[in-house]
């Protein structure tokens, strides 16, 4: 997913924090809200993948907040693999593998991923194609044990409008830079999981207008 590299400045800020950890604000900000979300729907137990896992805060906040799952953080990008095992080694906790490089955009990773209880995506969908995130999703769905859960965080259109002025301005900045990236309507997308196989399970408000798209592998 090498785009995310060269987004506009809003899109993916990560600054150097100690100990070799990069910190985005925004991931500091939305952690608890998705912890709390996944603490409620989420699998207890099993193993759980977060495609795209940025910057490494997320990971050991729901490593921490679910215990019995067993997490896999991923990320394209070298840089920010060594900032999830910094947090990682930081937080000390049993229940978090290091890092592994995968581009979740990339056909035919699903097979190699199997028997996942969760999947996890966080605001990524708007810096990528559609064609793209059509993939993501498939693949998702192939790497899903029966009954498993796939949550995509982030912002949305909501029935083909956006939810706030400063929505739209992102998007229009996000366009700017490359014209296949930008905000993805959420029918379009719990379609195209449905598409996949899967059942939608819940679909959340979360704060600052993003949503959580949550489906659910058939038994």
């Amino acid at each position: 997913m090498p785009r995310r590299l060269n987004l506009p400045d809003s899109a993916a800020v990560a600054t150097p924090d100690t100990g070799g950890k990069l910190h985005a604000p925004s991931a500091a900000r939305n952690a608890e809200a998705i912890a709390d979300l996944l603490a409620e729907i989420a699998p207890q137990n099993g193993a759980a993948l977060e495609l795209a896992s940025g910057t490494g805060q997320h990971a050991v906040t729901l490593a921490a907040r679910l215990p019995g799952l067993h997490w896999q953080p991923t990320e394209i990008n070298a840089a920010r693999r060594a900032s999830i095992d910094a947090y990682a080694a930081e937080a000390g906790l049993s229940n978090l593998a290091p890092a592994i490089s995968l581009d979740a955009t990339a056909p035919g990773w699903g097979a190699d991923h199997t028997g996942k209880s969760l999947i996890v995506l966080i605001n990524l969908l708007h810096l990528i194609s559609a064609p793209e995130a059509r993939t993501l999703i498939t693949e998702a769905a192939n790497a899903l044990a029966s009954g498993g859960l796939l949550m995509i965080y982030g912002p949305f259109l909501r029935d083909e409008e956006f939810a706030s002025d400063g929505d739209a301005a992102f998007h229009q900045s996000l366009r700017a830079q490359d014209p296949d990236i930008g905000y993805k309507s959420d029918f379009d997308v719990l379609d195209w999981g449905m598409e996949a196989g899967l059942e939608v399970a819940h679909v959340v408000e979360m704060p600052a207008n993003n949503l959580s798209l949550v489906w659910r592998r058939p038994s």
